[in-house]
């Protein structure tokens, strides 16, 4: 006798049969990890687009030759945008580029983790801590008083 299934269970069966994927011809791939140990999670969209770009257009060995014009145009970034994913891209050990060709890299063991330099200075927490801006907004609306020593008093 068959056990029951739970209600929530979810089907692995495809859900347009006839339409099930077939490797023909080449073939791209990302691994699993990728996702699950957090390196798409690290990635800003332009990013993921050129890596994406980049992995589909590679050989085997994961070798491609577009050029910054058609990467532009595929990955619909403008080059300086294209630049600073490219960069990033290569910062994070994703991929190499030797100034005509890339090469997608086997995956790290981890994602690279840039941090975040110290906030020490106060213009470093005016510009970049959110508290320390909110409450600067708060005091230009008049919503709070100014901090001691400010030069508001």
């Amino acid at each position: 006798m068959k056990t029951p299934r739970s209600r929530f269970h979810i089907s692995r069966e495809p859900i347009v049969s006839e339409r099930v994927r077939r490797v023909d011809g080449g073939v791209a791939f990302i691994e699993h990890r990728f996702l699950h140990r957090g390196f798409f999670a690290q990635l800003n969209q332009p990013e993921l687009v050129l890596y994406l770009l980049l992995v589909l257009a590679a050989d085997r060995r994961g070798i491609s030759f577009y050029g910054t014009d058609a990467l532009c145009a595929l990955c619909q970034l403008d080059p300086d945008a294209y630049r600073a994913a490219r960069n990033a891209l290569i910062a994070k050990d994703l991929i190499a580029y030797d100034g005509r060709r890339f090469q997608v890299l086997s995956l790290p063991d981890r994602p690279f983790i840039q941090r975040e330099p110290a906030l020490v200075s106060d213009e470093d927490f005016e510009a970049h801590d959110p508290a320390t801006i909110r409450t600067l907004i708060r005091e230009s609306l008049g919503l709070t008083a100014p901090k001691e020593g400010s030069a508001d008093e």
